[in-house]
């Protein structure tokens, strides 16, 4: 476990030496966030609710689903590009567990992304933009325990897709439909209940759900009481289905990688 740390670690090194992306990245996200802001108040100067949800319910349901949404992928990424430069072979034959590797490289590069970018920029959003907190400390708590069910789904969704890259001659289409259909399905975009019945009954078969609109949907009172727990519940469901079929689909590529290596 103590390599894993210091895999972390050095991580959260490597990502806060490079400052001109992350300044790059931070004033992307705030173009993005009054964009939102601004679109949403044109969108209500007519009217004071939208599906029983005023302003400052709906920007704050957006402003959050879109910061979680950034904290949902992007481990994947390392992966397929190990897979497809042949390195996946090197990486097998070192005293450690590839997956788990990249797992504990993408939590330190979250958390020092969190530190330097999503903290400042959530509390400037709270200040500047109507956000509002939890309307109980009870819902804050099974926000943050639902947002890091949510955050476990998509890495290992995103681990699932990025495997594929043992059998695809080329996963960037498949990466940009994957992102696609995470913010279409997820809630990222909007809150699922603005969309028709036949769609949210849908979407309740998807694990996509589970990682934004859920953690969201609690933190703003979407979901409440029994509800709220019989979503948390579908989390856990999710993220131990998404495991096992994680576990099986590298079993079979290691399989592939012998068959090949020799």
């Amino acid at each position: 476990m103590r390599k894993y740390i210091e895999f972390a670690r050095v991580q959260m090194q490597v990502h806060a030496a490079y400052s001109a992306w992350f300044w790059a990245n931070t004033f992307s996200v705030l173009l993005r966030m009054l964009v939102i802001y601004f679109f949403w108040k044109a969108v209500y100067s007519s009217r004071t609710e939208i599906e029983g949800l005023p302003f400052d319910s709906m920007i704050t349901y957006i402003i959050i689903a879109m910061f979680l949404q950034m904290f949902v992928s992007g481990v994947g990424r390392e992966l397929a590009h190990t897979i497809k430069d042949g390195n996946v072979a090197i990486e097998l034959m070192r005293p450690y567990h590839l997956i788990t590797r990249l797992i504990a490289m993408d939590i330190g590069d979250k958390i020092i992304h969190f530190i330097r970018g999503a903290l400042p920029l959530g509390i400037l959003a709270f200040i500047f933009m109507d956000i509002t907190l939890p309307t109980t400390w009870q819902g804050g708590l099974l926000f943050l325990l639902s947002a890091l069910m949510g955050i476990w789904i998509g890495t290992f969704f995103d681990l699932l897709i990025a495997i594929l890259a043992f059998w695809t001659i080329n996963l960037w289409g498949l990466e940009v439909m994957k992102e696609a259909v995470i913010s279409f399905f997820s809630g990222a975009l909007v809150p699922l209940i603005l969309f028709p019945e036949w769609f949210q009954t849908v979407s309740l078969f998807l694990p996509f759900q589970a990682m934004v609109y859920v953690p969201v949907a609690i933190y703003t009172g979407i979901l409440t009481g029994t509800e709220a727990w019989l979503a948390l519940g579908s989390q856990v469901f999710w993220a131990v289905l998404l495991f096992v079929l994680l576990r099986v689909l590298w079993s079979i590529a290691i399989k592939k990688v012998t068959i090949f290596g020799g």
